[in-house]
C-alpha cells in the first residue's frame, strides 16, 4: 500500500516536476513523498520540531515545518517556514564574514594580534585573529565553565562582563598548538567588529550581511524569545512538549545569538559561496581545513558528498547548515526541541534526496514491564565524588535527573537493560540489578554509579 501510495503522488506531482524542470534548470529529482514521510514519522513520534529548506542555485526545492512554536494548555502553534529560530553556533560563520570584510578593507589583518584590541587576554601577545578565527588561539572557554560564573546563564550579562570573565581565564596552549573550539574567542571577535566599526554587532550585522542580501528574518537576539516576533520557544519531550528554561542570548552574544529562518539561512551561505559577501580567496581561507575545522566553517560528510557550513545549539534548539559547492545545493535545518539527533535528520534528507538506500525509522521503544522499571528506579552515587542521579518511572518511561538539572529526562530503551536520552548523542545507561549498578557511558568514557539503599 505504501508503495502504491507513492507512485500516486510522483504522478499527481509529475506536471509541477516539468514546470520546475522548466523553470529552474534543476535536472535531478528525489523523492519527495519519502522526505514527507519521514518528517511525518518525526511528527508523529514526536521526535522534532523544526522546519527544513533545501535550496539549489538560490531556489528553494523542497520545505517543510513540524511541530509547534508556542505550546499553551489551551493552545498548540504550528510552526511555519516564517517561524524564526536561535541558531546557536551558526552565528560563527557570520561573525567570520565580517572579520574577513574587515580584512578586506585594510581595517585589520588576520595576522594582528589580540594585543592590539584586548591586552588584558592571557596570551593576548602571541594570539593573532588568525588562530582564534580557526578555534587555534588556545583561549579558554570561559564562557562554558560553570567555575568561571558568576550567574545563571539565564540572565542577562553585558558585553564588559563577558571579557571580564573572558579576561580571567588562562590559556590552554600555546598559540596554533592544536584546535580547540573556543566561544569566547568568537566573543572576542565580535567585540573587535565593534571596536572597528564603531557600530554595535546588531548593525554591523545588518550593514554588511542581512540588508545587502534581503535577510529580514535575521538579527541577533538581544533579550528573551519573543512569539510577538514569531520566534519559536524552546521545549523538550517528557511525555508531551515542556518549554525550556532560556539562555540568555547576551551569554552567547557574536559565537551564537542570531536568529533566522532556515530560508534566510540558505541564502546566506548562497550569496557566500557566490562571491556576494567576501572574496574568493577569503572564501577558499573558510574552506581551508586543518583538524577537520576551517575558519567559521567546518566539512559535512553526506551521501559521499562533502558539504560545508556550521552547526549551532544551546538549551534543547538547533540548526544545522550545510553547502555543497560543485551542486550549489544548501540545506538547512532549525529545531526548537531537539530530540532525535539533529545529525542523523541531516543524514536522512541528504540519503533520501540522493536516493540513498534509507530506511525511515519506526521509532518504537522496547517494550519493557513496569516491574522491571521499578527495579531501575533509585538514587546512584558516584564513589568519591557528590554527583548523584535520581532514577523515576513514570508509567511506563523511565526518568533520569542528572544533579543540578531543574527536571528529568525520559530514557529510551535499546535492550532490557540497556537505555539511552535521545537528542543527547553518545550517551547511555545500562542497569545491572545484581550488583545495584548503573553504567553511564559518554564519549567512550564509563562511570559506574551504585544505588543507594
Amino acid at each position: 500500500m505504501q508503495n502504491i501510495h507513492i507512485m500516486i503522488l510522483k504522478i499527481l506531482s509529475a506536471p509541477l516536476l516539468v514546470l520546475t524542470l522548466l523553470t529552474s534548470g534543476y535536472a535531478q529529482t528525489f523523492n519527495k513523498a519519502k522526505l514527507d514521510q519521514y518528517f511525518d514519522r518525526l511528527a508523529e513520534k514526536n521526535k522534532a520540531m523544526g522546519t527544513l529548506v533545501i535550496s539549489k542555485d538560490g531556489d528553494v526545492l523542497y520545505t517543510r515545518s513540524i511541530g509547534y512554536a508556542r505550546v499553551t494548555e489551551t493552545e498548540k502553534k504550528p510552526l511555519t517556514a516564517a517561524s524564526r529560530y536561535r541558531i546557536g553556533s551558526v552565528t560563527k560563520m557570520y561573525t567570520a564574514v565580517m572579520i574577513l570584510q574587515l580584512a578586506e578593507e585594510g581595517k585589520l589583518k588576520l595576522t594582528d594580534t589580540l594585543s592590539q584590541f584586548f591586552p588584558q587576554v592571557d596570551n593576548a601577545g602571541k594570539i593573532t585573529i588568525g588562530h582564534i578565527l580557526a578555534h587555534r588561539s588556545g583561549i579558554h572557554d570561559a564562557l562554558v565553565d560553570v567555575n568561571m560564573r558568576t550567574r545563571p546563564k539565564t540572565e542577562p550579562i553585558t558585553k564588559e562582563e563577558l571579557l571580564s570573565i573572558i579576561s580571567k581565564g588562562k590559556s590552554d596552549f600555546e598559540p596554533g598548538a592544536k584546535h580547540a573550539y573556543s566561544n569566547s574567542g568568537y566573543i572576542l571577535l565580535g567585540l573587535i567588529i565593534e571596536k572597528i566599526s564603531g557600530k554595535p554587532y546588531a548593525e554591523a550585522l545588518s550593514d554588511r550581511i542581512t540588508s545587502r542580501n534581503g535577510l529580514r528574518d535575521t538579527y541577533i537576539a538581544t533579550g528573551n524569545i519573543d512569539v510577538n516576533k514569531n520566534e519559536s520557544l524552546t521545549y523538550r519531550y517528557t511525555g508531551g512538549w515542556k518549554q525550556q528554561p532560556e539562555t540568555h542570548p547576551g551569554n552567547l552574544f557574536s559565537s551564537g545569538a542570531i536568529v533566522s529562518t532556515p530560508n534566510d539561512m540558505a541564502k546566506f551561505i548562497q550569496a557566500l559561496f557566490e562571491g556576494k559577501l567576501i572574496s574568493k580567496e577569503n572564501l577558499h581561507i573558510m574552506k581551508t581545513m586543518e583538524d577537520n575545522d576551517g575558519i567559521g566553517m567546518e566539512p559535512f560528510d553526506f551521501a559521499g558528498r562533502t558539504f560545508y557550513g556550521h552547526t549551532g545549539g544551546a538549551d534543547n534548539y538547533g540548526a544545522w547548515l550545510a553547502y555543497m559547492p560543485e551542486e550549489k545545493l544548501a540545506v538547512a535545518y532549525a529545531s526548537n526541541a531537539k530530540v532525535h539527533p539533529v545529525g542523523d535528520i541531516m543524514k536522512g534528507i541528504t540519503d533520501i534526496y540522493y536516493d540513498k538506500p534509507f530506511d525511515i525509522p519506526s521509532f518504537e521503544p522496547v517494550a519493557i514491564s513496569t516491574e522491571v522499571l521499578d527495579q531501575y528506579a533509585g538514587v546512584y552515587s558516584l564513589t568519591g565524588a557528590p554527583a548523584k542521579f535520581t532514577v523515576t518511572r513514570n508509567g511506563s518511561t523511565l526518568y533520569i535527573q542528572p544533579p543540578g538539572e531543574s527536571s528529568p529526562a525520559p530514557l529510551e530503551a535499546t535492550a532490557q537493560d540497556k537505555f539511552k536520552i535521545e537528542g543527547v548523542n553518545g550517551v547511555s545507561f545500562e542497569f545491572d540489578t545484581a550488583k545495584k549498578q548503573m553504567t553511564m557511558k559518554r564519549l567512550g568514557i564509563e562511570r559506574i554509579f551504585t544505588k543507594e539503599n
